[in-house]
This record gives structure tokens, sequence and C-alpha cells, in this order.
């Protein structure tokens, strides 16, 4: 599943993003393309739907008391369009555009819907034509009425018209993706938000942010009393018991081996705090960085970790921190909740800032409302980053966030 923002961007998958590349199977791709090419379709025939309505609205316009019920049904056309490009060419569908700005973008779309019909006329014509002079290759006749049989230059004329045909085939490909993206294009420019309201929502999540921002710390504060209430605390108690018993003791023999356990206690006790520390703040990670980090991390799990890092440069100290955070946070979680027997951890660059994505062959059913993971959202989302939980029963588990980089 996709947090919000505040965890992460609603409405927009990471591959959208940019955030996770694609690693469709062949038959997904395929079915990518037909559902895209629908969708193009249904454009080009709305768009004489579009264009008559503008004709008809512009001149009505002129009258008052119409004027709500033009805006509506443009309004309504508008809506349809956001439909369709969300369902088959992975736009995104809006809302709040007044019917002033669906009339105008109306009165565009359709443009744009005019080419893409264009297109597919010439589609349809190539393919007739293709297939006309391919029966005329395999039956021997002349292609287009042109030399007769038996003359020398038939030979090339398969091969012309294959390489004719591939031509024609690769320009309407691209005529298609370019009128997919003007589509996309226009409706993000007409019925998406206006500066203003860009500004009053961004406004509003950073107000969000900064309070995730104190439940986080606060989290995190009640985290640490709690490790050193149950595992150091508890430690120093029996050591203190254990020394206790050993100023007591009259037999040299006794008093030696509760010295002894004594010393063990001292030691399990010392490790206990160090593991308090590190999750506190790893010092490698200013020694060395985000790299040596998780190299440590991956040394100290209890069970197999394997690290790709593949980033060119050293992140900022503030990005470092939550990559190795969201890291130990995912691997404690795989390791205590998950059953995993082993555990990736892949550091890379994206266009938008360093990825970290956490995979565990676990039994999977992760719930993102978990105090850890959730606690994790907001620390990414207190970065202004993207993070996104995909748990199915069974696993395997993927932990993944992305954060921007200075």
């Amino acid at each position: 599943m996709i947090l919000r923002k505040t965890a992460v961007r609603r409405g927009r998958s990471l591959v959208s993003l940019g955030i996770v590349p694609v690693t469709d199977a062949p038959g997904d791709l395929v079915r990518r393309a037909f559902r895209s090419t629908a969708g193009l379709a249904l454009g080009s025939a709305t768009a004489f739907v579009e264009l008559a309505y503008v004709v008809l609205a512009v001149p009505i316009l002129a009258l008052r008391p119409v004027r709500p019920r033009v805006f509506a049904g443009a309004r309504a056309l508008a809506a349809f369009e956001g439909f369709r490009l969300a369902r088959y060419l992975d736009g995104e569908s809006a809302s709040g555009y007044g019917g002033r700005r669906a009339l105008e973008y109306l009165a565009l779309r359709w443009v744009v819907g005019g080419l893409g019909a264009g297109i597919f006329l010439l589609i349809a014509w190539g393919a007739v034509s293709g297939a006309i002079m391919g029966w005329q290759i395999v039956s021997g006749q002349p292609i287009g009425g042109g030399d007769p049989v038996g003359t020398d230059r038939d030979w090339y004329d398969p091969i012309v018209v294959g390489l004719f045909g591939m031509l024609l085939v690769f320009l309407a490909v691209q005529g298609l993706v370019g009128v997919a993206a003007l589509d996309r294009l226009l409706a993000r420019r007409f019925l998406g938000p206006s500066e203003h309201e860009r500004l009053r929502h961004r406004v509003s999540e950073l107000a969000t942010t900064r309070a995730e921002v104190v439940e986080a710390v606060n989290d995190e504060r009640r985290r640490i009393e709690r490790d050193l209430h149950d595992g150091v605390q508890q430690r120093l108690v029996a050591l203190g018991v254990v020394l206790g018993r050993a100023r007591r003791a009259t037999a040299p023999e006794r008093a030696g081996e509760l010295l002894r356990q004594a010393h063990e206690e001292s030691q399990q006790a010392l490790q206990d705090l160090r593991e308090v520390t590190w999750r506190v703040y790893p010092v490698a990670l200013d020694s060395g960085g985000l790299h040596v980090a998780l190299e440590s991390l991956a040394e100290r799990s209890s069970v197999p970790v394997t690290l790709r890092y593949s980033l060119a440069a050293r992140p900022d100290a503030a990005t470092e921190t939550v990559a190795y955070f969201v890291a130990s946070e995912a691997v404690t979680n795989a390791i205590k909740h998950a059953g995993a027997g082993r555990i990736e951890i892949d550091v890379s660059g994206v266009a938008t800032g360093v990825a970290v994505r956490i995979t565990d062959d676990g039994h999977g059913g992760a719930s993102a409302s978990g105090s850890g993971l959730s606690g994790l959202a907001r620390r990414v989302a207190a970065a202004d980053g993207e993070f996104a939980l995909d748990s199915p029963a069974g696993g395997p588990t993927v932990v993944t966030a992305v954060l921007p980089c200075a």
C-alpha cells in the first residue's frame, strides 16, 4: 500500500515519480500499451464532442442566466477527461477547478484529441495500404501499378515496403506518445491547482509535517526510555544483586563465582548501552558516512543482510541520518516481527534524491499503522521525502523511502 504525503503522496505511484525503476514483465508492458492506446482512441472520439460543445457554448455565454448550466456541462466533460487520463494514461485526477477553466480546457483539448484522431486515421490508412502492398508482393502483382513483373526492380520492392512500413510505425508510435504527453500537460495546466491553491496546500502540508515531527521526536524519546528501562536498567539491577550476594558470601569459591557473574553482567550491560547509543545516533555516520554505517548495521544483524550501495557522492548529513534510521528500523522490524531469514538493503540515486529499499523474505502482512513503520513514515515526511510499504501476506516485504538530497 502507499501512504499519504505526510507519509507519501496520494494518487501517484513510485514508478511515476521516478523512485522505483520499472520492472514490468513484457506482458505487463503490452497490456499497458494497449490500455494507453485505448485511452488515446477514446480521447480522439471525445474531441469531436468537445469541439461541438465549445462551438455551441461560446455564443450562449452572452446569456447570463444560462452561464451556470454551460459551465456545469463543461465541468462534466472535463471530469470525464480527468477520469480518462487517470484510468488509461496514468494521469492525475484533478478537482476543484471552476467552470470557466473547464471550458478553456475543452477549447484546447479538442485540438489535442484531433491530432490523435489524425494519427489514428493515418495508422488505419497505412495498415490498409500495407495489407494491399503485401498482397501484391505475395501474388506477384506490380506494387501500386508500377513496373510490370519481371523487371530488374522486383527484388528490392519487399525491402523498400518493409523499411517504409517500419518508418511509418515508428512515426505513429512517437505521435501517439506525444499526444499522450500533451494531453497530460494540458490537463495539469488547466485542471490542476492554481499557484494560490498550491501555496495553501503546501502551508497545510508543512503544518501537518511539523506536528508529525514533534510526534516522531516524542516516539523516539519513548523508545530510548523503554530501551534503557527494559535493557540497561535491568542489567544494572542484576549486577547490583550479584555484587551484594558476593559481598555477603563467606566461601572464597562462592565469592569468586559471583564476581565472575557480576563481570559478565557488567559486560552485557555495557553491550546493551552501546546498542542503545548506536540506535540513538551511530558514530559511524560522522566518521565514515552512510555506507560505513550501513555496513556496520549489516555486520551487527543476527540474520544475513546484503547491502548494495551505488551512490557516487556522499549525501548531506541530514539525508544520511534519515536514510540510516529507515534502514535500521526496517531491519529491526524484519527480524523481530517478520521472521525474515534474509534481508537486502539497496541504496541508489534517483532523479528526486536518494532511494533506500529494504526487502526481506519474511511472512509479510506488515501494517503501515504499526508503531515502527508509522514512525518511519513520519520521519521521512519530516524530511519532505516519499515513503511506501508493500507487504502482501506471505511476503516479501519491501520498504521504500526516497529522500530529497541537498
